[in-house]
């Protein structure tokens, strides 16, 4: 079974020990449900942004933890 995993990174891609350990995710929803939900502690904790793994296959990312970027990022896609 695949395990879904999250690297925490400050913005020039330097890997953090996040401020809230994730566990190993299953799926791929679960991990994204996940860091929906602990984005903000993980900011304010030192990490900048993220990137999704499938075992150790990059998913997506790094995709930024700040609000304002995550605001843009969802208004130029809409």
């Amino acid at each position: 079974m695949a395990a879904w995993t999250w690297r925490f990174e400050k913005a020039d891609g330097t890997e953090v020990r996040p401020a809230v350990q994730p566990e190993e995710f299953t799926t791929q929803g679960d991990a994204e449900s996940w860091v929906g939900e602990y984005w903000k502690a993980l900011a304010e904790g030192g990490a900048d942004q993220v990137t999704l793994f499938e075992d150790a296959t990059k998913i997506y990312g790094p995709m930024s933890l700040h609000a304002d970027a995550a605001e843009a990022s969802e208004e130029a896609q809409a």
